[in-house]
């Protein structure tokens, strides 16, 4: 018995002795990650310090600051790319963000091979969200369409803000070939709604005729085209939304006429919005009345639009803001409801008060 308590208290003690030197390595551990992102913390903020003013004063075309930045050390470059890109995360003012792609155009290495960003792919394959956001917005920035197909898998990363990193590099990248991803993801509530646009808009008349071209071979998704349409289209893209408004599909008429809202309308677009106006679809009714909008030729629209003046709110207030941009005609039609005692009366009344009318 006194041999299996011996034994016991040995290994007792073992025990103890392996937990406190375990403890004490874990204790040391910790002293010296601490001891290293103090160290860190302490050479970036001198560098920031020391870097900061000069990237402010090459971001206002400083020739003296940029040539400083551009010879400064390899090891300092990653702050100060920190420096110039990190703003550009919530501050998208066009004339900085070409202003910064100078400047790290500027101190980037002219590329030997065709992998020229390692420490952005590095960083684009980082369990640290932050740094995946560095790395998207550099390659925007930077413009390297070589790392499209990457920048574009982004839009599934899990976390928003890198989701909405990568929506931004691809607009300022404004590769052809990311588009129908943009496109897909027109309408996804998880990435902020500005931005989404902002990535269409950075396409330009480019966008609007790859659209087009995308939409003759690809009708199944012509609803998303017509959306894109609705932010960046022009006249060129009338005849084609014309023809779209004879979809069999509700949703795809009713995103046709506020695209056709957006580019202005002709004779023929106009014809094709007062025979929305009578769908039994609410939301196709609502959009062709706001394609109406400031409309002054041809079809009789005001009369139209005042029949509507009852319908369902949404399409009731495009109805009575479209007959208030019309001029005389909107208004003869505003003035003749405004005596009725009903919503439609009052809605009338509103509208002609926000003309500065008798009302």
């Amino acid at each position: 018995m006194s041999d299996l308590s011996l034994a016991f208290e040995r290994a007792s003690l073992w025990m103890i002795s392996a937990a406190v030197i375990l403890a004490a390595a874990m204790i040391c551990a910790v002293i010296v990650e601490r001891i290293a992102l103090a160290w860190h913390l302490a050479h970036r903020l001198r560098v920031e310090r020391r870097y900061g003013p000069l990237v402010r004063r090459a971001l206002d075309g400083d020739a003296g600051a940029l040539g400083v930045l551009a010879g400064s050390p390899a090891r300092h470059r990653l702050t100060i790319a920190r420096l110039l890109i990190v703003p550009l995360i919530a501050d998208r003012d066009p004339g900085r963000i070409a202003a910064t792609r100078g400047l790290v155009r500027a101190m980037s290495p002219q590329p030997s091979t065709g992998d020229r960003w390692p420490i952005a792919d590095r960083w684009l394959r980082s369990r640290w969200w932050w740094r995946r956001v560095v790395a998207l917005s550099a390659l925007g920035l930077l413009q390297a369409t070589n790392r499209t197909a990457r920048v574009v898998a982004a839009l599934d990363d899990p976390n928003a803000d890198v989701r909405n990193a990568a929506l931004d590099a691809l607009a300022d990248m404004q590769d052809p070939a990311a588009l129908p991803a943009i496109v897909v993801r027109l309408h996804d509530e998880t990435l902020q709604r500005g931005r989404r646009a902002a990535a269409i808009e950075s396409f330009g008349s480019r966008g609007e005729a790859f659209l087009l071209e995308l939409s003759r071979v690809d009708p199944a998704n012509r609803l998303g085209y017509a959306r894109a349409l609705a932010i960046c289209g022009t006249g060129v893209s009338r005849p084609v939304l014309c023809e779209w408004a004879g979809d069999p599909r509700a949703e795809v008429r009713a995103a046709v006429f506020e695209a056709l809202a957006h580019v202005g309308l002709d004779d023929s677009a106009a014809s094709l919005a007062l025979h929305g106006l009578e769908s039994p679809d609410a939301a196709v009714r609502a959009m062709a009345a706001g394609a109406l909008h400031g409309w002054t030729g041809g079809g009789d629209a005001a009369p139209h639009l005042a029949r509507h003046l009852d319908d369902t709110w949404t399409i009731a207030v495009r109805a009575a803001r479209s007959l208030l941009s019309m001029g005389h005609a909107g208004r003869v039609e505003l003035e003749a409801c405004a005596t009725r005692s009903d919503v439609a009366g009052a809605l009338a009344r509103q509208m002609l008060w926000e003309a500065k009318g008798p009302w």
